[in-house]
């Protein structure tokens, strides 16, 4: 008589096992996790960037249409709707509306600028001047 061979082989993992396995894949976790999150701020950085250039091109398309950049009052709401100048042929962003920035606060302008005619900044994730990181100011003249 032979033995039964799928009996023998039809074992599954032990209790024991399941728990190393389980906390092999906690600390794999632990250590790459945090490494993740951090890229994320700064990619959010990184997108504050790209979007302020973006704005400041359009600023700049808006410029040569109207001769002046948008008062502090129009704000960049003038580059998607008309604000009574008869030389916009806007609007001068693609989607036709402002972006927030990667933290979901609206760009802050000025006109005039401290350091240029106009300037965009963001207050980063924690929106209030300064910081350092993912809380850090993001500005066009920078």
């Amino acid at each position: 008589m032979k033995p039964n061979l799928l009996l023998k082989d039809n074992r599954g993992f032990s209790l024991i096992e399941i728990m190393v396995v389980m906390i092999i894949i906690g600390l794999l976790a632990s250590f790459i996790g945090p490494q993740l999150f951090g890229k994320l701020g700064k990619a959010k950085q990184t997108t504050a960037k790209a979007q302020i250039e973006m704005l400041m091109t359009a600023l700049d398309a808006y410029r040569l249409d109207v001769d002046k950049y948008p008062s502090q009052q129009e704000g960049l709401e003038a580059l998607v709707r008309d604000p009574g100048e008869s030389d916009w042929t806007g609007p001068y962003l693609a989607k036709a509306k402002i972006p927030l920035d990667p933290w979901k606060h609206p760009y802050l302008y000025r006109n005039p600028g401290q350091t240029g005619e106009v300037e965009i900044s963001s207050l980063g994730k924690d929106n209030k001047e300064g910081g350092e990181g993912e809380d850090a100011d993001v500005n066009s003249w920078e």
